[in-house]
């Protein structure tokens, strides 16, 4: 109970009403932009009937750094170092994509019986006599 009060003090929860257009679209507030270090996308989440806005990270990179050490000190080198590259680097996907879906199964059944209290936490007690 004390962490989760001196994390909210931390990491503050903030509620704002964004427009939407007639084109579905919507403009993120400059200060979250930022604060997020947003680029041109996102990734966009919808579960429990939320919509979770995350920064979008090409992670390829760091794999490929990782795949060609490997390679290197598995000895190969040139043509059958790049034809390897290309062979383990074509799993690396699937494979992301697999430990994701586990993931998100394990959240679906941990979320099973959530309640939001969204409304507790931003109601007065004046709506509720109304």
């Amino acid at each position: 109970m004390l962490t989760e009060k001196r994390n909210q003090k931390e990491h503050p929860i903030e509620k704002r009403r964004i427009n939407i257009s007639s084109k579905r679209q919507i403009t993120i507030p400059a200060k979250y932009f930022e604060a997020l270090g947003l680029d041109k996308e996102i990734d966009c989440i919808f579960a429990d009937h939320m919509l979770i806005l995350t920064p979008a990270r090409d992670d390829d990179h760091y794999f490929a750094e990782q795949i060609l050490e490997d390679l290197i000190k598995q000895g190969y080198k040139g043509e059958k170092l790049l034809e390897e590259f290309k062979r383990v680097n074509k799993q690396i996907r699937p494979a992301v994509e697999e430990l994701i879906k586990e993931a998100d199964k394990i959240a679906e059944e941990a979320s099973r019986g959530y309640v939001d209290k969204t409304f507790d936490i931003f109601s007065d007690d004046d709506d509720e006599e109304a």
